[in-house]
């Protein structure tokens, strides 16, 4: 290890302090600190590594330190809690002794916060290293299945009453499990600019689901495909909610992403049209992302509720409303305490007012793609359904535009696509097509 004081465990800990003392965004800050702390690539992953892992498993972290401690955090300078939080995540991720584990952390606090810290970072730790944290969730939880359930699997408790409502507890764990795993870096090959072939034989491994997609390692802007935009960093569940729009039957006009930044559903979209479909619209409330559009024939700057485009002018719609963005735990590490409860509810109104501008603006015939990076059904099933209470439009059954993707049916309405990361390795992307009926 090198570079500062405690090698990468204390660069880890400068992220931290970031994170939880200045309200940082953890990719943000993780991002930030490696491009100047001049670790080795093997010190680097370290890092983020231990970053990412301790921002998924804070909540839960945090009740095994304040049982093992017998006291509240709050009760511990601030500093020092980041470091017990660092060194349990990595004694339960026993990827080392937990002697050894606990001894680095303890001359961690040394170095970064005093000598006065490593007395009660020795005693908490070594008292988290006694049991795994599945026994500490039991230990915590007791009787209590769904607190323990929440504890095991390193999620807020309603976040896990969410997914348990939508796949029972069995399917719900390994959904919640699969949520705590990195996902891999994928890329949309955009047609017409890119070519998957090239990028494969140049070391990019083909997607599991999109013709598009390719999967790298490492830094993505290494490959001058993403650096000269023949190829955008997008999930693959996302490439394929786009495939699901272009390839179904609607007249010839116009497409429209009112919601476009940071712009890579619009770049996709761009190349997919045929050669009747006409201009690729993007629009973006916010200017600083709006500037992130790249491959859009017509970009704006206007707020999707309040079109300022003619109504009933477009044959295709992407309506990728605001969100919490559950459906990415995987690369949001932190997202998951950051979100509260009442986020959906909060968001629910904004997303059916989108919805609806989105319906307004298609043409009769034409199609509208409602899209969240969310399971919950406050943002999924219930806005839609919302909706349609207040426009005529036609559900499609969008899980036959998605002919090879198997399972891909909404729990709560199977004429809806609900992509899971551990059915398809995916985000948990929703897609609803709605169809403007023909005049």
């Amino acid at each position: 290890m090198t570079s500062g004081r405690g090698g990468a465990r204390g660069v880890a800990f400068e992220v931290m302090r970031a994170i939880t003392g200045q309200g940082a965004y953890a990719n943000l800050a993780l991002a930030e600190a490696l491009a100047t702390a001049g670790l080795e690539p093997r010190d680097a992953a370290q890092v983020t590594d231990i970053v990412a892992g301790t921002c998924r498993a804070m909540t839960s972290l945090d009740a095994v330190l304040e049982a093992a401690g017998g006291r509240p955090l709050k009760s511990l300078q601030p500093a020092v809690v980041d470091v017990l939080r660092l060194g349990a995540f990595e004694v339960f991720a026993a990827r080392s002794p937990a002697h050894a584990v606990v001894n680095a952390y303890v001359e961690l606090a040394r170095a970064v916060v005093a000598e006065r810290a490593t007395g009660v970072v020795n005693a908490i730790l070594r008292r988290v290293s006694t049991a795994s944290l599945d026994q500490w969730a039991v230990r915590i939880g007791g009787d209590d299945q769904e607190m323990v359930d929440a504890l095991a699997t390193c999620h807020p408790r309603w976040i896990v009453d969410e997914y348990e409502v939508l796949l029972g507890r069995d399917e719900a764990l390994v959904a919640l499990a699969a949520n705590n795993q990195p996902p891999v870096t994928t890329l949309a090959v955009i047609p017409g600019r890119g070519d998957v072939d090239e990028m494969v034989a140049a070391g990019a491994q083909l997607g599991r689901w999109s013709p598009y997609a390719v999967t790298v390692s490492g830094d993505p802007g290494r490959w001058a495909q993403v650096r000269d935009g023949e190829a955008v960093v997008q999930d693959e569940g996302s490439q394929l909610v786009c495939l699901a729009l272009a390839g179904a039957e609607s007249p010839p006009g116009d497409w429209l992403d009112p919601c476009a930044g940071p712009g890579g559903k619009t770049a996709l979209l761009s190349g997919l049209r045929g050669a009747d479909d006409g201009l690729m619209v993007a629009s973006e409330i916010h200017e600083h992302r709006a500037r992130m559009v790249t491959l859009a024939d017509v970009l704006m700057v206007a707020d999707a509720t309040q079109p300022a485009w003619p109504a009933g002018h477009f044959a295709k719609v992407m309506a990728d409303v605001p969100c919490t963005g559950l459906g990415a735990l995987r690369r949001r590490p932190d997202a998951r305490w950051r979100r509260q409860q009442g986020d959906a509810r909060d968001l629910h109104e904004t997303q059916v007012r989108l919805l609806l501008g989105c319906i307004d603006s298609t043409m009769p015939g034409g199609l509208v793609a409602y899209v969240t990076c969310s399971p919950h059904r406050l943002e999924t099933v219930d806005v839609v359904r919302d909706a349609m209470a207040q426009r005529c439009v036609e559900p499609v059954a969008a899980p036959e535009l998605l002919p090879g993707v198997a399972h891909c049916e909404s729990p709560t309405d199977a004429r809806f696509v609900q992509l899971w990361p551990h059915r398809h390795g995916t985000d948990a992307m929703f897609l609803a097509l709605l169809r403007v009926p023909p005049g």
